[in-house]
């Protein structure tokens, strides 16, 4: 008698060790009693293509990709989706049985899903939204937001020449701030998000005025450590609604969980707790 392959997958990225996604994939294989395993893998630029032509031979059935390696994995894949297209980056791989490579890009999907979740009240088609960075993350939250029907997006990056790349790229919808007028997006915003690294443990604090917040307005902050930025905390005690960065991470793995494992985890405190542990 065969004994069926335990499906493996993993992260890949450089560095690695700090990536939350082996706890929350290990929580919850656990929590429905799923055989597999998800390891983080530290792999270099250089050795990218050779390690993930080799996994699917060693039992891998799939993996997330982090940072540096989205844009690359583009070109290594056979197969990839739209929004994987629109967005320049793919963060999950799936090994299909015919040997393909198949690229997705779940980011803007986790980032909406957090959203939803954090701000059900929050509408869509309500008016502009602020977005502040023009990186990786901010195609994939523009992606989302246009998705959903946000009638404008009101974009600004401390270098414009980004900002304006993105402009091109999705069009008439965006409206460009110079990063010093960032600030006066907030007066027409009804949706706040940041996607830059500012307000991150070990990084440089926000300096972009707040005093345009208007309560109601809904305020999310893509950097989950610490968990409330100083803009969230600013944002709250101006009568904002806040919702924290973590749901992204969280809802984001759903989609590469369901096809690497067969079953839809459901994001709840408790796996919100086991990847704050």
């Amino acid at each position: 008698m065969t004994l069926p392959k335990i499906p493996l997958a993993g992260v890949i990225g450089s560095p690695i060790a700090h990536s939350k996604s082996p706890q929350l994939q290990a929580h919850w294989l656990k929590t429905y009693g799923l055989a597999g395993y998800y390891i983080p893998m530290d792999v270099a630029p250089q050795d990218l293509e050779t390690v993930i032509r080799t996994l699917p031979a060693m039992g891998f059935v799939g993996v997330n990709v982090t940072i540096p390696h989205k844009e690359a994995v583009m070109s290594i894949a056979d197969l990839v989706t739209d929004r994987a297209i629109l967005i320049g980056a793919a963060n999950t791989l799936i090994f299909r049985k015919d040997g393909k490579i198949h690229a997705d890009n779940t980011d803007g999907y986790g980032f909406i899903e957090n959203l939803r979740n954090g701000a059900p009240n929050w509408d869509p088609r309500s008016g502009p939204a602020a977005v502040l960075g023009a990186g990786g993350a901010a195609r994939a939250v523009i992606a989302s937001l246009l998705d959903a029907g946000v009638p404008e997006i009101l974009l600004s990056n401390r270098t414009r020449v980004r900002s304006d790349k993105l402009k091109t790229d999705f069009g008439s919808r965006i409206r460009v701030y110079d990063w010093v007028q960032a600030g006066n997006m907030l007066d027409h915003a009804h949706l706040v998000v940041n996607t830059t690294l500012l307000g991150m443990i070990g990084k440089s604090e926000m300096r972009v005025p707040l005093d345009g917040l208007q309560p109601g307005t809904v305020v999310t902050d893509l950097v989950y450590a610490p968990l409330k930025t100083r803009l969230l905390e600013t944002a709250e005690e101006m009568g904002c609604v806040t919702v924290d960065g973590l749901g992204m991470l969280l809802h984001q793995a759903v989609p590469g969980f369901e096809r690497w494992f067969g079953k839809r985890p459901e994001v709840d405190r408790a796996t919100r707790a086991a990847a704050l542990r």
